[in-house]
């Protein structure tokens, strides 16, 4: 009974993820303005589309890689950043705001000015055609590995990782090397 239950619920929220696929977001297209969460989880906000910003998607919160490998390099050069023009740097992942903010305890402790979103419903990765099943590694629909360097309301650059469990176009240094 438990092996029917466990095959239809990963069959469901496969069929969710193929449901929910739309196109990647490509550079020169808006950014849509979907709720995310990241102090409190009955309050919502949106990503502000002013000036220059980045938005960095993860696939897990206190995964392996997202940890070790990708969002550290945003946190420590956050005022690279600040001097190539970026107004914020946002981290995004299919979790909720209480593993959000747990994450970024954790990985900066004594704070930082990084603002680490919950995409709790997937809502905001899914509109931007970057959601994946990753059932059978995270039980769900996850976000991908993906940046996406913002001008006003547009997408500026994107980059995607082919392997989400990679970091080789999405590195802050490869993003830092990008910008004007």
């Amino acid at each position: 009974m438990t092996s029917i239950i466990t095959s239809a619920t990963q069959a469901a929220h496969s069929a969710a993820a193929s449901l929910l696929a739309k196109a990647q977001i490509q550079p020169g297209q808006p950014i849509p303005q979907v709720d995310v969460k990241e102090s409190a989880p009955d309050q919502t906000t949106t990503i502000p589309l002013t000036g220059k910003n980045v938005i960095v998607g993860v696939p897990g919160a206190f995964s392996g890689t997202c940890s070790n490998s990708h969002v550290p390099g945003y946190l420590q050069n956050y005022d690279k950043f600040k001097a190539k023009g970026i107004n914020e740097i946002y981290v995004v992942s299919v979790n909720d705001v209480f593993v959000m903010k747990a994450w970024k305890e954790k990985l900066a402790p004594t704070g930082s000015p990084v603002h680490f979103l919950a995409d709790d419903k997937g809502a905001l990765v899914t509109s931007l055609g970057l959601l994946f099943d990753a059932t059978g590694f995270f039980g769900a629909p996850r976000a991908k590995r993906f940046v996406i360097v913002t001008e006003g309301d547009k997408a500026q650059i994107v980059a995607v990782e082919e392997n989400p469990g990679e970091v080789k176009v999405t590195g802050a240094e490869t993003i830092l090397a990008q910008l004007a």
